[in-house]
């Protein structure tokens, strides 16, 4: 896990280096630039998670011709740098020098090889590859100065502030894609539109307990310590107890306001799997104090995006004492129906693509929330449930298995995926009701009264009639709102990527 930035189309250093520093909380172990002369700069900010001690970025390949900048994680790494390792010569056993490698010998095709979250660049022959995962768990921006001129200059970075300091334009890498600078932007990735398949319901369970270990353990590959987030739901709870089985001794973190739900229920799954187990309760006061810093990080004024954001901020503060990798279970909802909406859609149709859509959707809002609060505090996240076999898999799952309605017609959200992990969890942890992080931490209750106070200075009706193509849908997202807008001196850059939870 890193940070990224470059341009292309000048070799001037200045921006790349103020990118960079506008990064550092990304990658507090190292920086380093590449200047390829007249062409373009490349800059990279190090958090050290594979080889600490020889993975230093930029890499370059055995001769110098190509270099890379990376940031995220590459699982398959190890397998093909065996079918790599008679035609190259490695310094390293850092995930990034496998890819460069496997750009010499793929070229464009490199992606397609990829199992994992990344974003990066490599510059070849005078010119640009850039490149993100198909999910986009790893955040990519770009923009264009000067743009259909002979002058014209290519921007990317990791996150919008430094992007958005140097052109008036920025964009969203979009997931799946890379882009050549011979050639431009092409996809080669979309999520699966899968027709559910009728096969028995234990078949189906099987299926995604046996996908699901796999996902797990191939994100415990690290050369420093890690561990996992442990809200007391479902599926922080699935990860928690198949990490522990590989591992002798896994940290688990949890938070809310004091007397919490989640924080007892955390308890209690902590001391069934055996986890060391640390929590942390905050107060009215100090989120108040923190939100500026969580708004600017997050880069975001959506409210539940904010919302949710507060819990994992402090998780992550908390988590980032102890290890330096930390296993989230975001994606699970989207994948088997968690959300109470769902439970409106009656037509299995509709729901099978509400769910498609929901996946597709994110990139730029839960995993950017992830991203974002654990990168501030210089941990990387990893998410087995958006595993590509398992988003594959839970594309052929009929919906009826996900969203099933009991012997009392209570809808069962996930219960697909509830079934597959009964051995592993007590019964009021498996069945127990979905609440999303900051209702179950108690982050919500806390804010009625609090943004109530705070924004009280704020007119939400003259304020949303300022800014009416943001679409403020109450006076507690207006005051979200005014705290970014005062965060960034060109707060309308960033305000023009932000992504939404719903249709607005």
């Amino acid at each position: 896990m890193c940070g990224i930035a470059g341009i292309w189309g000048k070799s001037e250093q200045a921006p790349v280096r103020d990118m960079i520093v506008r990064q550092v909380h990304r990658g507090p172990d190292g920086t380093g630039v590449y200047v390829e002369k007249e062409q373009g700069v490349l800059g990279h900010v190090r958090l050290a998670i594979m080889d600490p001690l020889h993975g230093q970025q930029p890499i370059y390949n055995e001769d110098q011709s190509k270099v890379i900048v990376a940031n995220g994680q590459v699982y398959n790494h190890e397998k093909l740098r065996r079918e790599l390792v008679g035609e190259h010569r490695f310094g390293s056993t850092s995930d990034s020098e496998t890819v460069l490698h496997l750009f010499e010998e793929q070229g464009l095709g490199t992606v397609q090889q990829l199992d994992g979250m990344f974003a990066f660049a490599v510059v070849e022959n005078g010119e640009l590859f850039l490149a993100r995962d198909p999910i986009g768990i790893k955040p990519l921006y770009y923009g264009l100065h000067n743009q259909g001129q002979p002058d014209e200059v290519f921007y990317f970075a990791s996150e919008l502030k430094a992007i958005a300091a140097w052109t008036d334009e920025v964009r969203e890498f979009p997931p799946g894609t890379f882009y050549y600078s011979g050639s431009g932007f092409q996809s080669y990735y979309s999520v699966p539109v899968n027709i559910p398949r009728n096969l028995p319901a234990e078949v189906h369970i099987q299926r995604v307990r046996r996908t699901m270990e796999e996902a797990v353990e191939k994100r415990l590959m690290s050369d420093v310590p890690l561990g996992a987030f442990l809200s007391g739901g479902l599926d922080s709870s699935i990860i928690a107890a198949l990490a522990r089985q590989h591992m002798d001794e896994l940290h688990t973190f949890s938070v809310g306001i004091e007397g919490s739900r989640d924080l007892e229920a955390a308890r209690r799954v902590a001391r069934h799997i055996g986890s060391v187990h640390h929590e942390y309760s905050y107060t009215a006061s100090e989120v108040l104090a923190v939100l500026p810093e969580i708004i600017y990080y997050l880069e975001s004024f959506d409210q539940d995006l904010v919302r949710s954001a507060i819990p994992t901020y402090f998780c992550a503060r908390m988590a980032a004492e102890y290890v330096k990798v930390i296993l989230t279970g975001e994606g699970a909802d989207e994948l088997f129906a968690g959300y109470t909406y769902y439970k409106g859609i009656p037509n299995p149709d509709d729901l099978h693509r509400e769910l498609h859509r929901s996946i597709t959707s994110l990139h730029n809002v839960n995993l950017q929330r992830v991203d974002r609060m654990t990168m501030r505090h210089g941990i990387e996240g990893r998410v087995p449930f958006l595993d590509k076999k398992m988003i594959d898999l839970s594309q052929a799952i009929p919906p009826a298995l996900k969203l099933r309605r009991s012997d009392d017609g209570q809808q069962v959200e996930k219960w697909v995926l509830r079934k597959a992990v009964e051995d592993l969890l007590p019964p009021d942890i498996i069945w127990r009701k979905k609440e999303q992080f900051d209702e179950g931490s108690g982050t919500v209750d806390m804010l009625e009264t609090l943004i109530r106070s705070a924004a009280a200075g704020i007119n939400p009706v003259a304020y949303r009639e300022r800014y009416p193509e943001d679409h403020l849908r109450s006076a507690e997202e207006c005051f979200y709102h005014k705290l970014m807008v005062e965060s960034f001196p060109k707060s309308h850059v960033i305000l023009k990527n932000v992504g939404r939870w719903q249709v607005v």
